[in-house]
């Protein structure tokens, strides 16, 4: 062999060893970061009667609830429209602008009215915020209460409503309230933000929502859960 052969191929050797070199650690960084804390939660899905199986049972733990712990309607994009107004333009049935919604076209699944005056329309936590508090936010963090409070990845978690209708309900349960119309919609909309979320039922709620579940369409319930923050 050459002497010119000869180097090629420690050439060579050496440009495969470095290679191989790179790519071990680059491998392994790429499997960590998708164990990692900060990686997307995934996206789960089960059936409603299964899902009502899956939610935590606990009493419930009142003591101490301020609805100003829960900060809300917030700007957290910073776009001029704060949580509800965001709420508003999303489910309204005509195109809105601006940064003030006055007017629109709201339907209420919970009645079946239609309003175009805002001021005629509540945004309900579909899950009420003493009801978070009690099933388990107490133990949450300020920034964990307010992202519940202005929850707008899931629609299920606010809903735009009629404003009696929705002062009716109050921080009342599924035990202790559901809507004229649409209740099965209501019972899976109930199960599916606490289980994004974590929360508990108390004995009470979880034996409506079992009756409820069994005579509603066994339909999948989906949900991304919401993880606390690394501290």
């Amino acid at each position: 062999m050459t002497r010119c052969a000869s180097l090629v191929l420690a050439i060579l050797a050496l440009l495969a060893g470095t290679t191989a070199g790179a790519t071990g650690p680059a491998s392994g960084a790429a499997d960590g970061a998708a164990d990692s804390a900060d990686a997307p939660a995934r996206h789960e899905s089960m059936r409603l009667r299964a899902a009502v199986r899956a939610l935590p049972v606990a009493a419930e733990t009142p003591d101490g609830y301020d609805r100003d712990l829960f900060r809300h309607w917030v700007d957290a994009d910073g776009d001029c429209q704060d949580t509800r107004e965001e709420v508003l333009v999303a489910e309204s049935r005509v195109p809105l602008d601006g940064c003030t919604v006055t007017t629109g076209e709201w339907y209420s699944w919970y009645d079946g009215a239609t309003w175009t005056a805002a001021s005629d329309v509540d945004i309900d936590h579909l899950v009420p915020l003493k009801e978070a508090w009690d099933s388990g936010a107490a133990g949450w963090d300020a920034d964990r209460r307010e992202a519940y409070a202005n929850d707008l990845g899931d629609p299920r978690s606010l809903v735009a409503v009629t404003d009696n209708v929705n002062q009716s309900k109050g921080d009342r349960d599924v035990a202790e309230w559901l809507p004229d119309l649409a209740v099965c919609r209501y019972v899976r909309s109930w199960v599916a933000v606490k289980l994004r979320w974590g929360l508990a039922v108390d004995h009470p709620e979880r034996s409506v929502l079992v009756h409820r579940a069994r005579h509603c369409r066994n339909r999948l319930v989906g949900f991304t859960p919401v993880r606390p923050a690394e501290r």
